[in-house]
């Protein structure tokens, strides 16, 4: 497993400033739900391009909370790789970096856009793909 994982410097002030707009609560939500979002697109990031780890550092446990295991499931499925390969925290890193970066797109293209609809938004986007 891992204790610890940092973000690209970049994404540093992306996170401070995504919690802002969103108001969401605390910057690890946000690095959560970028997570997800990158994750959901599908695309199998290649390690040879991570970014810097100068960013941000969270702790798994402030990252995950209890539920730790449920993310490294999810890159495990999505890598077919097995729970103690030693590029599960790279590819949690990658994942979060990707999707700060995308969401940071996001608000860029519509600044306008608020913390609740950005999330309506993405749910309305999931349930599409169930129905």
């Amino acid at each position: 497993m891992f204790n610890n994982i940092k973000t690209s410097l970049e994404n540093k002030l992306i996170v401070s400033e995504l919690s802002r707009k969103l108001s969401l609560g605390s910057e690890n939500i946000i690095a959560r739900l970028a997570f997800a979002i990158s994750l959901s697109k599908g695309e199998k990031l290649n390690l040879t391009t991570i970014k810097d780890s100068k960013g941000k550092e969270y702790s798994k446990n402030v990252l995950f909370g209890a539920n730790a295991y449920i993310y490294v499931a999810l890159i495990c499925q999505h890598y077919n790789l097995y729970k103690t390969d030693k590029d599960i925290p790279k590819y949690i890193k990658m994942h979060i970096d990707e999707g700060l970066t995308a969401i940071n797109s996001e608000f860029k293209d519509n600044p306008n856009l608020t913390g609740p609809d950005f999330l309506i938004q993405k749910i309305e986007e999931g349930l599409s793909f169930i129905f």
